[in-house]
């Protein structure tokens, strides 16, 4: 595809084009799943939640900064198709690194199952994480870029089209990897030992990003490859410096104004108009930066129940939106142009975050209460033989035998006092150090035998699963098998910590030695909701079997998750409307020597975006969820309003139609300086 003949490309050659473009677009910008990399630092390489948290993120932060290096590599010296070759082979790399690291059997000299130097196995990640990041962001301003290179002049809607596509590879990549990595991590491999197959999902991924890059290379024949032009950006750089130099040093009035303030720099570069008038088509695009930083942080708040409803809609709009919305409002004579379509993306997602508050207000009504400051709650479990009288200040209340309790009583820490009584024997005060801001169970089976045991929840189980913890009534300690989990040594009369499970029904094993092996031991839970807590009592039967009575604490979610939908609904279509055309604006604006860093510079964008985000939301120290979403919203509000008064003010060029000026100006100026007379005889023959 080096020598064209028309201006229009075949159906066939734009087919190519996108197939050849698109492959390896879900593996370069999800080159890792989250979850799987949390569970790698934490299961394998054994790191506490903060550090794998802290790692990740540091991770994720480099991916989108390194697309400024990939990019001034691609647009000053390799070009776009070797800086993709180059960079995707150190991805390949990466990524075989960081499977060969999660191999157990590679340090694991005595085959007891545990590495034996966890440092290689840490030394090695950290390696293939870094040849990810330099690998993946170095390619992402490239591969879109280059997708744009292959289209020609006149061929804008097929451009557009393009990027629609490429969009949606993503985020079916991203789709895609949420639900297959999973699906490959719970294999069991090993060679002396078998565990989690952590190299298989990470293997796959290498091995899909070695074969899409053999495809991509396969096509190098039918590409159009756009030549670097030497370092642009020290060029733009040098010659905005000596611009804004002259014209301090020029400030007086006696010297005319120009017409642009770039112009100041003609002394130096008015041999090359190119030069120095590239910077004068560029530079109105950064200053669109800020709103943009703001738009991409936000909308990358995602809620972890319904992670992927974002991908999905993102799959379904992109097609509806590019083949039905667009040409709807084109037939209606609407002028919907691109930075019309991002001011629309950007409202619509302020729209999502107003729905979200208001789902968020719903689900505040159905949460429940935890003390606070000073404040300590009880719940009283009668797991005795007999009634219990249990006095707090101000109440006493009856408890009967393995009787449903009352919800947790809210007591002031300071002036608690609690007393146990039973029909025919002495009152026993509770001797404890209740902590505040905590709840408490207080187990009682006799006036003077009691427990306090601390919860431990102060908040609703995360991530929708359910937090279960067995009380032993007992004499003997026991052990408890829950899917998988195990609860060692539940001491007599006394309480375990929470685990946590998924929802649905799970079964449970009881091993204890007071156990006949005539009783049964497997036990089922009632079905398991969202975000729930229940404490099982095991007393023993009359036949002295055990038997399991389920106490709820905290009560399953009853807020239905569809009610997300509009919020995601509305998301995806912003999201959609806006980065789509985001990445097809940022390449139509961008100098043909300068679309990579263009790409990069909208990249970038993310990340700065997510610390702006970060900073807005710490610094607030929201108590309630959806004050945070309503002040998202009305700083995309803001922030809309902001966009929409400079792109009013926006003049949209062609920078092919600039720079063939630019050549012609050039021509002309070399012709002149060879050929000194020739002008002066061209007015000299009108003249006459």
């Amino acid at each position: 595809m080096t020598s064209r003949t028309s201006t229009m490309m075949e159906p066939r050659t734009v087919f190519l084009c996108l197939c050849h473009c698109s492959p390896p677009c879900h593996l370069l910008h999800y080159p890792l799943q989250k979850a799987l990399l949390i569970l790698y630092f934490q299961r394998f390489l054994g790191w506490n939640d903060n550090l794998g948290t802290a790692i990740y993120h540091t991770f994720v932060a480099l991916c989108y900064l390194t697309p400024i290096l990939g990019a001034l590599i691609a647009d000053s010296w390799l070009g776009k198709f070797k800086t993709i070759v180059s960079l995707s082979i150190v991805y390949t790399i990466g990524q075989v690194v960081i499977a060969v690291s999660s191999i157990n059997d590679l340090t694991d000299f005595n085959h007891d199952g545990t590495p034996d130097s966890i440092s290689v196995h840490v030394a090695l990640s950290m390696i293939g994480l870094v040849l990810i990041a330099l690998g993946t962001g170095g390619i992402k301003p490239c591969v879109s870029a280059f997708g744009g290179d292959q289209f020609e002049e006149g061929q804008e809607k097929q451009r557009n089209r393009f990027f629609s596509i490429f969009y949606l590879a993503i985020n079916a990549g991203s789709l895609l990897s949420t639900i297959i990595t999973p699906m490959l991590r719970v294999q069991v491999c090993g060679i002396h030992s078998k565990q989690a197959c952590y190299p298989l999902a990470f293997g796959v991924p290498a091995a899909l990003m070695a074969v899409s890059l053999i495809v991509f290379v396969i096509g190098s024949g039918m590409y159009k490859k756009v030549q670097p032009q030497g370092n642009i950006m020290s060029k733009v750089a040098r010659c905005i410096g000596f611009a804004i130099k002259n014209r301090i040093r020029h400030r007086s009035k006696k010297f005319p104004k120009r017409e642009h303030w770039l112009d100041w720099a003609s002394e130096k570069y008015d041999s090359g108009a190119r030069r120095h008038e590239q910077p004068r088509v560029t530079i109105p695009l950064p200053s669109f930066c800020f709103p943009l930083v703001t738009f991409q942080g936000i909308i990358e708040i995602q809620p972890d129940q319904m992670q992927t409803v974002n991908a999905i809609l993102i799959v379904i709009m992109v097609p509806i939106v590019d083949a039905v919305v667009y040409p709807l409002i084109a037939k209606c004579g609407l002028n919907f142009t691109s930075l019309k379509k991002m001011t629309v993306g950007m409202f619509l997602a302020s729209m999502a975050f107003v729905a979200a508050a208001i789902v968020q207000v719903e689900i505040d009504k159905t949460l429940p209460v935890f003390p606070k400051g000073n404040e300590v709650q009880i719940k009283v479990l009668n797991i005795g033989d007999s009634n219990m009288t249990v006095s707090f200040p101000g109440t006493t209340e009856t408890y009967n035998q393995m009787s449903q309790p009352k919800d947790f009583m809210t007591f002031n820490v300071d002036n608690l006092s609690i007393n146990i009584s039973s029909t025919g024997s002495p009152v026993t005060p509770v001797t404890h150090n209740f902590e505040s801001g905590h709840r408490h169970t207080l187990l009682v089976w006799a006036p003077s035998n009691y427990q306090v045991v601390k919860d431990g929840l102060n908040q609703k189980p995360e991530k929708g699963r359910n937090g279960i913890r067995f009380v032993n009534a007992f004499g003997e300690s026991f052990n408890v098998t829950m899917d998988g989990e195990v609860y060692n040594n539940v001491s007599s009369h006394d309480a375990s910590e929470y685990l946590f499970f998924s929802s649905g029904v799970k079964s449970f094993t009881i091993n204890s030695p007071e156990i006949s092996q005539q009783c049964g031991k497997e036990f089922k839970t009632s079905y398991l909701g969202f975000g729930s807590a229940f404490t099982y009592v095991i007393t023993r039967k009359s036949d002295g079997c055990p038997e399991a009575k389920a106490f709820e604490d905290i009560s399953p979610n009853t807020v239905s998750m569809a009610l997300q939908i509009p919020q995601y609904f509305l998301l995806t279509c912003g999201e959609v409307v806006f980065s789509v055309t985001g990445l097809e604006f940022s390449y139509s604006q961008a100098p043909s020597n300068m679309k990579s860093v263009l790409q990069a510079g909208w990249l970038l964008t993310v990340a700065v975006g997510n610390i702006i985000v970060l900073i807005v939301a710490g610094a607030g120290q929201f108590s309630e969820q959806w004050a945070e979403y309503v002040l998202f919203a009305a700083l995309l509000l803001v922030v809309c309003v902001i966009f929409a008064i400079m792109a009013r003010f926006y003049t949209y060029i062609n920078p092919a139609e600039v720079e063939a000026q630019f050549d012609k100006d050039d021509k002309e100026d070399y012709l002149e300086k060879s050929n000194p007379y020739a002008k002066l005889d061209s007015v000299s023959q009108t003249q006459m």
